[in-house]
């Protein structure tokens, strides 16, 4: 170039000049994934001979990869004198070349493909077990590179088992989302917003890649939202009600704040902590307004705790009550509310109550009258600050839900 250029990147995608095996960048719509990972490889192309494999599940035709994207980010940049573009490939003055397969019908074509310096795996949430085995072992070249952008659909996919739920070494995990992005757009943040104002479970699959639930098995599916409400909302109801999970090991401690307000239930503080040692809870709880004038209704299961909150630290604290059936009994008083309105700071509480689910018969697809106990940790705290609120069913448990 004959005079130097500026070349903007949001700051959540610096890991792409930065040396890692794999660099996975999942997320929702609107985050500019794709056309940072483009214009990091045209600069990179640029700067010097690197051979890229750009591929996806399917491509059936040139136009179904990022080619025409990448030639669109040489041209943004005025880099079109130093790159020869081709309707089949892409190559640079400095000896750089862009190659665009499918993965799916090209198995042999993808093994005999050699001396890649980086592989770009663009919509990685659509490739397959067997494609991922035949494309790893591919990219074999020292110090070589695979790229992975991708929207999650499930839990269950072979792109989420292997980039999140048991992450390679040397792998660099970015979740990116329409708020790294400086450059969204109106356009698309009116229509985020909109669905975020009538589906929140939509929201967070499209907007933040959140992986998609069995909404049916979701528990409190339909009846809660999430939003913003006056800090001072809660002055109009009778009460605060605060309650207390404690963490095992790698579960986590949490404490929740709420109220009743009409015929709805608000949510409008939390305090999450993995790994929070009792002589740190203090400090957790001191994060929720009012959690030293209010009572706290605690797991009983940690009276050795709840003894020291109290007498060491001055906290209003007490076990709640259990019995058997109680969690589904306080489940069964949580859907008796018209609506249950977690405030959007309340990030663990919305994504629990995503997540929070009866279990799911894996050969059948029924759903079983079994609560999961896992993502319950805020959930279990709520219901504990309505003890005594919550009182114990006679009837068959399932029948109320």
């Amino acid at each position: 170039m004959s005079s130097s250029k500026t070349v903007e990147f949001a700051p959540a995608f610096d890991f792409l000049f930065r040396p890692y095996r794999y660099k996975s960048a999942r997320g929702g719509r609107g985050s500019g994934k794709s056309v940072h990972f483009a214009r990091a490889l045209t600069v990179i192309s640029y700067s010097r001979p690197v051979r890229v494999l750009c591929c996806r599940e399917v491509q059936n035709t040139i136009r179904d990869s990022v080619h025409k994207l990448i030639g669109d980010q040489i041209s943004a940049l005025g880099l079109a004198p130093w790159f020869r573009i081709t309707d089949s490939s892409i190559k640079s003055s400095v000896g750089s070349e862009f190659i665009f397969k499918g993965l799916k019908y090209d198995p042999q074509g993808i093994k005999s493909t050699e001396g890649i310096d980086i592989c770009w795996v663009e919509e990685g949430q659509t490739v397959s077990e067997e494609s991922w085995s035949i494309l790893i072992p591919t990219i074999r070249k020292e110090n070589s590179e695979i790229w992975i952008s991708w929207n999650p659909i499930d839990e269950d996919g072979p792109t989420y088992k292997r980039f999140v739920t048991a992450p390679p070494p040397d792998c660099y995990n970015a979740e990116v989302n329409y708020y790294d992005n400086p450059w969204f757009p109106d356009v698309l943040r009116k229509e985020m917003e909109y669905l975020k104002a009538t589906d929140y479970a939509a929201y967070e699959h499209v907007w933040l890649g959140k992986p998609l639930t069995v909404s049916d098995a979701v528990i409190f599916a339909g009846k809660y939202t999430v939003e913003t409400f006056p800090d001072d909302l809660w002055e109009k109801a009778d009460r605060l009600f605060f309650g207390a999970d404690f963490g095992f090991a790698r579960d986590p401690s949490a404490l929740v704040r709420c109220f009743i307000f009409g015929d709805c239930l608000y949510i409008d503080y939390e305090a999450y902590g993995v790994g929070v040692e009792i002589t740190e809870l203090p400090q957790l709880y001191d994060s929720v307004p009012g959690a030293r004038k209010w009572p706290i209704k605690a797991d009983s299961a940690r009276p050795e705790t709840i003894s020291y909150l109290h007498k060491e630290h001055g906290f209003n604290i007490s076990a709640a009550d259990k019995w058997q059936g109680s969690v589904e009994d306080g489940i069964a008083h949580l859907k008796g509310f018209r609506k249950i309105i977690i405030h959007d700071r309340c990030k663990h509480m919305a994504e629990e109550a995503r997540l929070y689910r009866y279990k799911i018969d894996k050969r059948t697809n029924d759903i079983l009258p079994v609560i999961e106990d896992k993502n319950n940790h805020l959930w279990d705290a709520l219901r504990y600050s309505l003890d005594g609120y919550i009182k114990r069913k006679g009837a068959d448990w399932f029948d109320l839900v």
